[in-house]
């Protein structure tokens, strides 16, 4: 009986398991047809990753401007927040309840808000935006939040919330900030196919423009970077893709051999602007001695220069090899709507300042329900009390009749209120302690609903004024917070640096005319001259062929050589003069031509072309010299003047394509070289362009004049400094430059300063001596001043006093009269012995018109009365 049961047990045991071996197999099958392509799910799930990373990590929100890990950093110190510094590593462990991604990411988005001195209050090693070097560790370090941002930032009743990652806590969607952040700060986050790049601007400019628009007039916004610089926003295309901004480093000249770099591109380092200063070096782009980094709370980068080395072209240098000039492409992206969007910063501006005014209203709107909840209550308590209602309760018996009672009580005072009485109103007014209705004081109470009207009156107003509201509120976060947030960008117009113009010559190029190469290389043929390794030569060949090609180690570029030089281009003083044979039996013409642009490694001809044409002479003229040849015919029958001189300078100088005029029609002997030729171009005409503070050739800004050979252009400085420099087009010059002009030693200036010596104001007449270095003329205290400096021959001035002798009529001076001509170096005379407020320039008596050579060398109008110009007055003391 036991074995038949057991039989049939695991008969059962069989059963059971070939059903789940079938069930398996069905699911299987049926999990066979449910695959899904795996070029579909990356599809789906790439796209999800796509926008996970776009909307919740890399790109800041419109409303805030800040990324959702600054959300949760700030959110999260907001809640630890009791006014005393907390440890950065609990700030970290605390945000992780909202954040999912570990503490690194928390800890450097924390690190780079502390460092940005606008949110947080940061303690201890933070590290350094100059150096580079990075913070403490987050045990070390402390940080709580900054006045602003409790100001600004927080405010829970106009805060939409949300679930954090896990469902425990509750975190912000956005935080209510009322002002321009995303500006303030700047952002950079790269996303997966997209990326946000807005840079930092001024705190107080963008209040101003905030204002502005408010206000309904125009503005612009400009970046201000914390590491200072110069920088060109001709093309910031208002932080749109697209735009482009050039920054410098700001390089001062120390001395002759040193130069000092006081302030970086925006996103540099010390560190990584030496190491590219350095690598320049190596390849010879620039020459330096050595370095010295003495940057610690300002940047201050000494660059030595060896001997020989002009400090004006390595500056250029610099900008054109280093990282001392950097582009920045700003891309401006923000999230809107659950979705990227492209707008202006202009536009982010403007969406901030309306959702300021939104932001303001909605408080507004709030503590206004507030104070008519405050009114309500306190209306209602005062009629309880004063009308001795809870008197009327004593017979009730039961909880509905006593609220029944109480709101029959009610009924002859509810037209008073702003509100229906709800059965919670009642509720509370049972709950009033009968010590506080025994000691209720009418007066009081009176006083309190009279407080609270008139606050509902302010709020009101407000509110129906709500621009003039928001106007002021912008202009009382000014006032709190705007001390020491000046502009430290300097805002300029920067000139485009010719990197062939400023490189080293770090090569030596040689020709071998028989075979036709030229190169760095060739060490054993020809030395033609210094050159480096991006510079381009000009190959003339015996045939007329000419062409353009890079320097190299060793290049082909033709046979029979007869002329090769490191190419400038846009050059139009270097004049070649050229007499060649057109074809086989030609005429032999002659012709004058500069060559300024033509196509690399593209074959051109000197001549006209024909077949069997030759070059006969040639000369390379770098200032358009004209010589003098004696040309030899051969003899011939009937040939009258066998010999004859040509002058180049008879000859125009025409394009490089023209033909050039017939010298002679019979054949000819040889050329032979007379007399040395001179310029035929004149002096070189030469601009200032105050913008961007450098000379050019080309015609914009204030004309200076034609200079020859040593003629020297005078600076003089707003702070009674002056100097003499050649015309290079490379010089550099002062920030606070007052005045750039050709140089003439008989120029009379007269000058008004103020000498902190001896507590007096000065008047002194005199004329500059020649000196190249900066060199003061109004004494060597720095706190001496220059209040007016005039050119004019016979000035006249007016000074008027102040203090003790304010009642003093005013005295005019004829500064000829008062004090001769003397050396820059003398103290002067002393403007008076009275206190002087304020001193005026008068229309001279005696106009002396000079001659100048502005119309005479050039075709600029003359102005006879550009010397009787003021160059600089300041009327206040």
């Amino acid at each position: 009986m036991s074995n038949e049961k057991n039989e049939k047990a695991d008969q059962d045991k069989s059963d059971a398991l070939e059903q789940n071996i079938e069930d398996i197999e069905e699911k299987q099958s049926e999990e066979l047809h449910k695959i899904v392509h795996l070029s579909g799910m990356y599809k789906d799930w790439f796209l999800d990753y796509a926008s996970y990373v776009i909307l919740e990590r890399a790109v800041p929100h419109l409303n805030d401007g800040l990324k959702p890990v600054q959300r949760r950093i700030l959110h999260a110190m907001k809640r630890l927040d009791d006014g005393r510094y907390n440890k950065v590593a609990n700030i970290i462990g605390y945000t992780m309840q909202y954040h999912p991604h570990g503490d690194a990411s928390i800890g450097d988005a924390l690190v780079q808000l502390g460092q940005k001195d606008i949110l947080i209050d940061s303690q201890g090693n933070w590290g350094n935006i100059l150096t580079g070097d990075g913070a403490a560790a987050p045990r070390y370090i402390e940080a709580r939040l900054s006045k602003f941002a409790a100001d600004v930032v927080f405010n829970p009743k106009t805060t939409e919330w949300k679930k954090s990652y896990d469902g425990r806590n509750d975190e912000p969607v956005t935080l209510p900030v009322k002002f321009p952040l995303l500006l303030a700060q700047g952002v950079e986050g790269i996303a997966v196919g997209l990326a946000s790049k807005i840079l930092p601007h001024n705190f107080n400019e963008l209040i101003d423009a905030a204002i502005a628009y408010l206000k309904g007039k125009s503005f612009e916004i400009l970046p201000d970077f914390p590491t200072g610089g110069i920088a060109d926003f001709s093309k910031y295309n208002d932080g749109i893709r697209g735009g482009a901004i050039k920054v410098r480093a700001k390089i001062e000249k120390e001395d002759r051999k040193t130069l000092k770099i006081t302030e970086l591109p925006f996103g540099k380092t010390t560190q990584s602007l030496i190491d590219s200063i350095l690598k320049a070096n190596e390849k010879g782009k620039i020459k330096i001695r050595k370095i010295d980094d003495n940057t610690a709370a300002h940047v201050e980068i000494l660059i030595h220069l060896p001997s020989g080395t002009s400090p004006d072209q390595t500056i250029d240098a610099l900008y054109a090899f280093t990282d001392c000039e950097v582009s920045i492409s700003p891309n401006s992206c923000v999230i809107h709507d659950s979705k990227p969007v492209f707008i202006g910063v202009s536009e982010i501006l403007k969406s901030s300042a309306e959702n300021t005014v939104e932001l303001l209203k909605s408080e507004l709107q709030i503590k206004k329900s507030e104070l008519q909840e405050a009114w309500h209550m306190s209306s209602l308590e005062k009629i309880f009390i004063e009308n001795r209602i809870y008197h009327d309760i004593e017979e009730c018996e039961t909880w509905p009749s006593v609220i029944e009672t109480i709101d029959k009580g009610l009924d002859p005072f509810k037209k008073k209120l702003l509100r229906e009485v709800t059965e919670e109103d009642i509720v509370k007014l049972t709950e009033i302690k009968i010590k506080r209705i025994t000691r209720f004081d009418v007066k009081k109470a009176d006083e309190y609903i009279k407080g609270i009207e008139a606050e509902l009156k302010e709020v009101q107003n407000h509110l129906d004024h709500i621009i003039d509201y928001a106007i002021n509120y912008y202009k009382q976060i000014r006032k709190k917070h705007g001390d020491g947030r000046d502009r430290r960008t300097e805002i300029r117009n920067l000139d485009t640096i010719a990197a062939t113009q400023v490189v080293v010559a770090n090569e030596k190029l040689y020709v071998n005319r028989e075979e036709g190469f030229i190169g760095t290389s060739l060490k054993k043929d020809e030395f033609v001259s210094e050159c480096s390794d991006i510079d381009e030569v000009i190959v003339f060949l015996r045939d007329g062929k000419y062409i353009i090609t890079k320097a190299d180690d060793k290049v082909f570029v033709g046979k029979d050589i007869i002329h090769v030089a490191v190419f400038k281009r846009n050059d139009e003083r270097t004049i070649y003069n050229v007499i060649y044979r057109d074809g086989l039996n030609g005429a032999i013409m002659v012709k004058r031509c500069a060559i300024k642009g033509i196509t690399r490694d593209k074959e051109y001809d000197i001549t006209k072309g024909t077949k069997n044409s030759k070059v006969l002479y040639m000369t390379a003229n770098p200032n358009g010299e004209a010589e003098v040849v004696k040309v030899y015919l051969r003899p011939r029958p009937r040939l009258k003047k066998p010999i004859f001189e040509f002058d180049f300078s008879e000859l125009a100088i025409k394009g490089r394509q023209s033909m050039g005029n017939i010298l002679t029609k019979y054949a000819l002997h040889k050329i032979v070289l007379k007399d040395e030729g001179v310029s035929t171009l004149g002096g070189r005409k030469i601009w200032f362009e105050e913008e961007v503070l450098r000379l050019n050739a080309d015609g914009r800004g204030e004309y200076l004049g034609e200079f020859h050979g040593d003629d020297k252009i005078l600076v003089i400085t707003k702070s009674g400094q002056y100097r003499l420099c050649t015309y290079d087009l490379m010089n550099h010059f002062e920030e606070d430059v007052m005045l750039v002009e050709k140089f003439r030693s008989d120029k009379i200036f007269s000058a008004v300063y103020y000498d902190a010596d001896l507590e007096y104001y000065y008047l002194k007449r005199f004329t500059i001596d020649p000196v190249d270095k900066l060199t003061s003329f109004i004494g060597d205290n720095d706190d001496s001043r220059l209040l007016k400096l005039t050119e004019v021959e016979y000035p006249r001035l007016e000074v008027s006093f102040g203090g003790r002798h304010k009642d003093r009529e005013n005295e005019i001076i004829e500064v000829a009269e008062f004090i001769g001509v003397k050396s820059y170096k003398a103290r002067g005379k002393r403007l008076s012995n009275y206190e002087v407020k304020v001193v005026k320039e008068l229309e001279p008596l005696i106009v002396q018109q000079e001659e100048h050579e502005v119309g005479e060398h050039s075709d600029e109008p003359k102005d006879d009365n550009k010397t009787q110009m003021s160059l600089f007055g300041e009327e206040d003391e």
